[in-house]
């Protein structure tokens, strides 16, 4: 049963606070446009979800080592990059009510939409969140939350040359939290005023630029391919010369087809040497690279791949979430999301919570399995409505110990996406799920 694109949004708000997954930030105040918190069920999924990239693109290569910086910096490194002086929106303002509009979110309207006043000539304003460092007033340093992660992997390449052994072509990759103060967020997690963004520098040397550019363009795109279900929702889209940054020679997104169109998830950009070129310039510092070898001395050529953490969730769980019109005429919600990246991946059952000996073999396989693995453990209501929360979380096995499992050991494993049973020894459960998790790490 397909669901309605326009509908599609909403229902996944009212899941995720629903099944705990996401909530408002602040929502006993009346909430803070743009901000939103993890619940109980997504923090889990979202660490699942960094874990799996963490796993793709650092544990398993020996060409990419990680960071984690902070979130204040130097404020001239803002300068240095460029976002002081370009980092904005383009707005327009009303005479009368000074309200700030882009203008392309208004289709260009010749009046206010609030009260109907004259606008102002298009304005840049900067969006980076501005606070302080230092406590004495009047010596306070002003600086700023980064309007973007990667900025402090270009600050870490001299000290991880230096005390890592990496030579070129390596990357450095970061997960870190990054802030916007958006005029207009929207469109739930797309677009928030604080998210977190994963990237990758990959430094290379000049010559090595295209090749290694296109190596990373396909190896994003095949990673998400993975783990999408409509693979036909994903495409590549080129950024226009009239996108295009000055020391770019080409850039691509990854783009989702939401609801509301198709929105990028990912960028793959050509940032040649211009970041470390102005970190030297502002800082004063050499930034250039000796290669060990031929002992050429340059500044190495960088392609980044820089995604949304949030934005990339929340379109994964727009990919998994279905609504099924059962033989009963009832309707089953599922989130048919990847094993690896669901919160919990199976969940424990008695089928009877008054049934003293089920209850305690249940909760011997919930401690035997919750060893290795994120478990559930639900001994409340009737079957049926755990069965309907362990879909709607995206939970992609369910096993059950019922009065056969006091005569053979068994347990019954109830497959989410399909909704067929079958029966496990208890003591094959533990081998049994890692096989299943193997084989799609593998895939």
């Amino acid at each position: 049963m397909s669901t309605n694109q326009n509908d599609l949004t909403a229902n996944i708000v009212s899941l995720c606070k629903r099944r705990g997954i996401i909530f408002q930030n602040s929502e006993i105040y009346g909430g803070v446009q743009g901000f939103y918190d993890y619940g109980p069920i997504g923090s889990i999924m979202k660490k699942n979800w960094k874990d799996l990239w963490i796993r793709s693109n650092v544990t398993t290569r020996p060409d990419v080592v990680m960071i984690d910086g902070t979130i204040i910096t130097h404020p001239r490194v803002w300068e240095a990059s460029g976002h002081v002086k370009n980092f904005g929106d383009e707005l327009v303002e009303c005479k009368s009510c000074h309200k700030r509009f882009r203008p392309d979110l208004i289709d260009n309207a010749p009046k206010c939409p609030e009260c109907g006043g004259e606008f102002t000539t298009p304005r840049k304003y900067n969006i980076l969140f501005h606070t302080e460092i230092g406590v004495i007033e009047g010596e306070k340093m002003a600086a700023y939350l980064r309007g973007e992660a990667c900025q402090t992997i270009y600050l870490d390449f001299k000290n991880v040359v230096n005390s890592c052994r990496v030579k070129i072509p390596f990357g450095i990759a970061q997960i870190g939290k990054a802030f916007r103060n958006e005029i207009t967020p929207k469109n739930f997690l797309y677009r928030t005023r604080e998210f977190e963004q994963w990237d990758i520098q990959y430094f290379t040397h000049p010559s090595e630029m295209d090749k290694w550019y296109e190596y990373w363009k396909q190896d994003r795109m095949d990673w998400y391919l993975k783990l999408f279900n409509k693979k036909d929702s994903l495409r590549f889209r080129a950024h226009g010369d009239d996108e295009l940054i000055f020391y770019a020679k080409k850039a691509f997104d990854i783009e989702y087809n939401a609801p509301w169109g198709w929105a990028e998830m990912e960028g793959i950009h050509w940032r040649s040497d211009y970041d470390l070129t102005q970190h030297s310039k502002f800082s004063g510092q050499d930034l250039t690279y000796l290669d060990p070898v031929t002992h050429e001395k340059y500044l190495p050529h960088i392609v980044e791949t820089s995604g949304g953490v949030d934005r990339s969730l929340f379109f994964l769980l727009l990919d998994a979430y279905q609504e099924e019109k059962l033989e009963s005429g009832d309707i089953r919600t599922v989130l048919k999301i990847n094993p690896l990246v669901s919160a919990y991946k199976v969940a424990i059952f008695p089928l009877a919570s008054n049934k003293p000996e089920l209850v305690s073999k249940a909760q011997d396989l919930w401690k035997t399995l919750s060893k290795k693995y994120s478990v559930d453990f639900d001994d409340s209501s009737n079957i049926g409505k755990k069965y309907r929360r362990q879909d709607e979380i995206g939970t992609p096995w369910c096993a059950v110990v019922d009065f056969q499992t006091l005569e053979d050991n068994t347990v019954s494993i109830r497959n989410r996406d399909t909704m067929i049973q079958s029966r496990i020894k208890l003591d094959e459960v533990d081998k049994w799920l890692s096989t299943q998790l193997n084989s799609i790490y593998e895939k």
